[in-house]
């Protein structure tokens, strides 16, 4: 019997360690804690180019268009005008991927956002020419993160953009006929502003 006490007791020090950190879900971070005393939760959502309003950017591929699971953003100059112009995390968060994957992606950045809690979303940028932040970065909304890129000269200048609010889906083919996990991105920032 006390060696059953014992074991609850540990197991109910361990859960209450455990009330503060939490463990993205990620499998190629799970090393990372994100303490919820420390990081700041979203106060808000602007665009990923031309902040806050996209300003000097035109969405070039809406969300579903042809069944695509994000937005692809373009400068108003068209062709490669944008090139290595700034792309801004979009709200408070966490940077959870940062690497080029190559194919059709190449630079990618994922970021989480607290929202509260209970609730994240998750922003994916994409072709980006170069990445400003790691792993483990948290970010303010504003801040530069990367820059716009053609994926090594495989298209246009543009930013290909999601928000999902299933978090760690796997990075997909960036069009499908399904759509859960994925949001409308100018819907989403629109009702989620400052």
């Amino acid at each position: 019997m006390k060696n059953i006490l014992i074991l609850f007791l540990l197991f109910l020090a361990c859960c209450h360690s455990q009330e503060k950190k939490k463990t993205p879900n990620n499998s190629r971070n799970k090393n990372l804690t994100v303490n919820y005393d420390t990081i700041q939760f979203t106060d808000g959502f602007d665009f990923p180019v031309g902040i806050p309003n996209g300003t000097g950017y035109y969405n070039a591929q809406n969300f579903t268009e042809n069944n695509h699971l994000g937005e692809d953003w373009n400068g108003i100059g068209g062709g490669n005008t944008d090139m290595a112009d700034p792309i801004y995390s979009i709200a408070n968060g966490y940077v959870s991927f940062s690497e080029n994957i190559g194919g059709g992606w190449g630079n990618v950045i994922r970021i989480t956002h607290y929202i509260d809690s209970n609730r994240q979303i998750e922003s994916l940028y994409a072709h980006c020419n170069e990445i400003s932040v790691k792993v483990g970065d948290f970010v303010n909304r504003g801040i530069q993160i990367g820059t716009i890129g053609t994926n090594n000269g495989m298209y246009w200048a543009h930013l290909h953009f999601e928000i999902r609010d299933i978090m760690n889906l796997p990075i997909g083919g960036g069009y499908s006929n399904i759509t859960e996990g994925y949001l409308d991105p100018t819907k989403f920032i629109n009702n989620n502003r400052n």
